[in-house]
């Protein structure tokens, strides 16, 4: 998790960018759960589903996820 540095503040409404390391299977794993989330909330749910796209953008192409061999990743 992202720390914030000594004599560093945060205004209220400032974004925060966080940067993470995944695995290829913990890669696999985040993809597959915001795709589940996504089916998961109905269509009222319209600011959900965008930000669940925009982290979905963030990550490598479903071409690129489908080929991480979980079982494979797991072993090692």
């Amino acid at each position: 998790m992202a720390d914030i540095e000594e004599g560093q503040s945060i205004d209220a409404g400032e974004a925060i960018n966080y940067h993470l390391e995944l695995t290829p299977a913990q890669l696999k794993i985040t993809h597959t759960a915001l795709k589940s989330l996504l089916d998961d909330f109905g269509h009222e749910e319209h600011d959900v589903h965008r930000v669940i796209h925009e982290v979905l953008d963030k990550l490598p192409d479903e071409h690129s996820i489908r080929a991480i061999q979980l079982d494979d990743e797991l072993r090692r």
